[in-house]
């Protein structure tokens, strides 16, 4: 009996440690994510303008 208790608590202990370990990289790709969120968004804003600032067929652009 005393060694049924023992793997089910070694169980129970690993259960967590895993869960511990999930968690801390969950809020390590949350803070990345965000990090990196801001970088895109600048990357897209940069490229909008680049877009808007091109000459068009009707401004009369003869190559």
């Amino acid at each position: 009996m005393d060694r049924r208790r023992r793997h089910q608590r070694k169980s129970g202990q690993t259960l967590v440690e895993y869960a511990l370990i999930l968690a801390f990289i969950s809020v390590v790709a949350i803070l990345v994510l965000q990090q990196l969120g801001g970088e895109v968004v600048n990357v897209y804003n940069k490229i909008y303008t680049k877009i808007q600032e091109a000459p068009t067929a009707s401004s009369g652009f003869s190559g």
